[in-house]
């Protein structure tokens, strides 16, 4: 009897202790499969087609294209192209997927563009704005083919992605020689969130685009007038790219008669604009939609509802021309005898 009831014990015993093994398994499953399914739900976002807009060598840069809901060739939309940030060294289009896809549910298209970097390219500053350019200019010389409309080509980026596109509308030269340099690589507007504006000591950047150069690139030393309209978004405490380099920036754009509003975050430090798609648990979704709703109003008054856009600059300095010959310029194929 007695050994009877040590047995029953003993498997009662067993039995717990089973339990609660396969209840610990059980768990550590869960939280493994967990990660995988938030993981599956982050990668949901992706672009409705990759396009490639530029070929060097081994090196093929493309664009990320999110299309609204029954978009068509025919259609006429306003585009908007992002470049990603990452100090010209290193990045991912899919920075500006979220971004992308709420400019689609406002009818317009997006693109979240490649450009070389030096990590997996080898390649510096001057090399990302050429490609920038090479990206808006590609785009509006296939305006028809992607159903966009060529007089409505929004810049945006940010951090080191904003510099280039600041660059779009801003710097001279640097574009790619074999290219059409008839159709222009300058933008419509610029939206720009948290952008190098100041390649100097006193801004970023001065280091990796060289003390002899440091002006060459930089959007605040390189102001004119006739800059397309821009917006810029800037974080008042940002420790890599000083506030005061935005305020100079739109103090400047003023100056010049351009048409420049900035927008300042107090408080918030560089990087502020990513949501959650891109900045995980560390986004301000309420931040990240004040910043989309106050981006896509900016678009919409400037350029998709105003009467008085304009088709890009065609003629500037640097542009090669064939001698003695009617050369097409712009979108509608003007023809001008150099």
């Amino acid at each position: 009897m007695v050994f009877t009831i040590y047995n029953m014990i003993t498997i009662l015993i067993i039995k717990n202790y089973m339990k609660a093994f396969f209840l610990s398994l059980f768990l550590i499953h869960t939280t493994m499969v967990f990660p995988v399914q938030n993981t599956s739900v982050k990668d949901g976002i992706v672009p409705d087609e990759i396009v490639a807009y530029k070929t060097m060598e081994s090196t093929k840069l493309s664009l990320h294209v999110f299309n609204p809901k029954e978009h068509k060739a025919t259609d006429n939309a306003p585009v908007i192209v992002f470049f990603f940030g990452g100090g010209w060294s290193g990045g991912t289009p899919k920075q500006f997927y979220q971004q992308s896809r709420y400019f689609t549910e406002k009818g317009m298209v997006a693109i979240s563009a490649e450009y070389r970097v030096n990590r997996t390219h080898g390649t510096t500053p001057f090399d990302a704005v050429t490609d920038a350019k090479s990206a808006i200019r590609w785009v509006r010389k296939h305006a028809k083919e992607l159903g966009v409309d060529p007089n409505k080509i929004i810049a945006s980026g940010g951090s080191a992605g904003g510099h280039i596109a600041a660059c779009t509308g801003i710097i001279e030269g640097y574009d790619a020689a074999d290219e059409d340099l008839t159709i222009s690589s300058i933008p419509n507007a610029m939206v720009l969130y948290n952008p190098v504006l100041d390649t100097t000591e006193k801004g970023y950047g001065m280091t990796k685009v060289g003390e002899e150069r440091k002006t060459d690139i930089s959007p605040n030393h390189q102001i004119h007038t006739g800059v397309v309209p821009t917006i810029v978004f800037h974080g008042t405490a940002d420790k890599t790219v000083p506030f005061e380099n935005a305020k100079r920036f739109d103090l400047f754009m003023k100056s010049a008669g351009n048409d420049c509003v900035l927008v300042p975050y107090e408080g918030k430090d560089h990087g502020f604009f990513n949501g959650s798609f891109f900045r995980g648990e560390r986004a301000d979704e309420i931040v990240y939609a004040d910043l989309m709703d106050k981006s896509y109003a900016f678009i919409e008054e400037r350029v998709i509802t105003s009467k008085e856009v304009k088709p890009a600059r065609i003629i500037a300095n640097h542009m090669v021309l064939q001698q003695q010959m009617n050369v097409p310029i712009g979108v509608g194929q003007m023809q001008v005898k150099w």
